[in-house]
């Protein structure tokens, strides 16, 4: 039996990042993937997605190109070419997970993994033989898949999840997406550009709900102006698949209603993966789908944690591969601090962009904050105006007591490459003062940051 250091369950941001950093500590290390190297967030998730929202804002350019001064005389697009750039982009970003797996001396163990007691790991392949190894420490981090209603079964083809949406082999006219969190969303973006019919279904009052209201409101009056049907407070009750098509049954808060698609994408959270992986035979405890751990990773059975999905804490990517490397870093007796769940940035990469950290303004208030707010549209913003792009806002809470930045929230073009100020910022406990006094690029659209806490403190000039 090969005996390891540590021994990581799942290649995704969490499991790679995982293994990565324990091969960098010294530790004799593993990784055992059931697929593809990189997880889903590479090869079916983070990365296949922005390329083909790439496409479609690239499409979208050549449409509005007389806005530029511009003539195309024809233009048109390839829905397969474009598939199959979003699939060669995470093909090749797998490869490098492979290269750094090569650099760093990790074991690639391909199979399915599934945990026993006293610390070992029994890997089926695909041949279906069986291989046991062992490790001091085992990381769980198998991830997640799209979460199936029971109205709304996935068959894969008519009803499909985000897997199916990344490769579908021809466009759809008629597309109707459930739910309006960011997977919802960069979908519903994406085939409306491409000029598929799309409505979104939104059980709650609000697209994107856990964003600020503010940009909520403006990110649907966004999608609106531009084509796209949204019904929120609305609720696919069945869907009848019999004929060539799909008849979806809305609910919404004016009756009953029959909408006619040739696909329907559910699109309504996740499903962790941790079934049949021997929690139940090794004793670790889960609650609500998800394993318990503590603040580093460790579950109630010594020697075995686990980071990402599979844990209560925000599902994203940037998240996981924190927590993977605390939890290596904790394991390798380094001093750690434990997350700050607070200061985690959520970001939408629709168009306008969406991107926020920290509290919402109502949030804020329930709290029993006095608050300061600062609000600055980029229709003020030069450099949003000279690039065609001044829908959204910045939108910035201080704590009027003690100037602390309590959240920011920002809807708009780049704005998924802005935020990392605002995270930095309350990390290092800046004020709203140090801010406005730190001197921002001129005419960039980050400097609608500044711009924002200066209307907080009344002090904004170009507004």
């Amino acid at each position: 039996m090969s005996t390891y250091d540590v021994i990581v369950l799942g290649s995704g941001p969490g499991g790679y990042v995982a293994a990565i950093r324990a091969a960098q500590l010294g530790l004799k290390t593993a990784i055992v993937e059931k697929e593809n190297l990189g997880g889903i967030c590479l090869n079916w998730g983070c990365i296949p997605t922005k390329a083909l929202l790439k496409s479609a804002q690239v499409f979208e350019y050549l449409k509005h190109a007389e806005d530029y001064g511009l003539k195309v005389k024809e233009y048109d697009k390839d829905f397969g070419a474009v598939v199959a750039r979003s699939r060669g982009v995470a093909d090749t970003m797998s490869k490098g997970i492979q290269f750094l797996m090569k650099k760093n001396k990790i074991d690639v163990i391909y199979g399915f993994g599934k945990l026993q007691s006293g610390k070992k790991l029994e890997v089926t392949a695909a041949d279906g033989s069986t291989t046991s190894y062992s490790a001091l420490h085992i990381i769980i981090a198998t991830g997640a898949r799209s979460r199936e209603l029971p109205s709304l079964p996935q068959d894969g083809k008519k009803v499909i999840g985000y897997r199916e949406a990344l490769s579908l082999p021809k466009q759809p006219k008629k597309m109707v997406i459930v739910g309006s969190g960011a997977i919802g969303i960069e979908f519903a973006y994406f085939y409306h550009s491409m000029g598929t019919e799309v409505t979104v279904v939104e059980y709650l009052p609000n697209i994107v709900p856990v964003e600020d209201i503010e940009v909520s409101k403006q990110l649907e009056r966004s999608f609106k102006k531009s084509g796209i049907i949204i019904k929120t407070s609305s609720e696919v009750t069945k869907v009848d698949n019999s004929g060539s098509g799909i008849q979806v049954t809305v609910k919404t808060k004016k009756g009953e209603e029959q909408i006619d698609a040739d696909i329907v994408l559910s699109a309504v959270g996740i499903k962790t993966n941790i079934e049949n992986i021997g929690l139940e035979d090794v004793g670790i405890a889960v609650d609500r789908d998800k394993i318990m751990v503590n603040d580093f990773y460790q579950t109630n059975i010594p020697g075995y944690y686990a980071i990402g999905d599979v844990t209560p804490g925000p599902a994203l990517a940037h998240v996981a591969s924190a927590e993977a490397i605390a939890c290596v870093e904790k394991i390798a007796g380094l001093d750690v601090e434990p997350i700050d769940y607070g200061n985690v940035p959520g970001c939408t990469y629709c168009t306008p962009e969406i991107a926020s950290v920290g509290l919402t303004e109502v949030q804020a208030k329930e709290q029993g904050y006095d608050i300061k707010v600062g609000k600055f549209p980029f229709s003020a913003s030069g450099k949003a105006k000279a690039a065609g792009n001044s829908d959204g806002f910045v939108k910035v809470i201080f704590d009027a007591k003690y100037g602390e930045w309590l959240g920011c929230h920002m809807i708009g073009a780049g704005v998924t490459d802005m935020i990392a100020e605002a995270v930095v910022a309350r990390k290092l406990e800046t004020t709203g003062h140090e801010v406005l006094k730190a001197i921002h690029p001129h005419p960039t659209m980050s400097e609608a940051v500044m711009e924002a806490v200066a209307a907080a403190y009344d002090e904004v000039i170009h507004i």
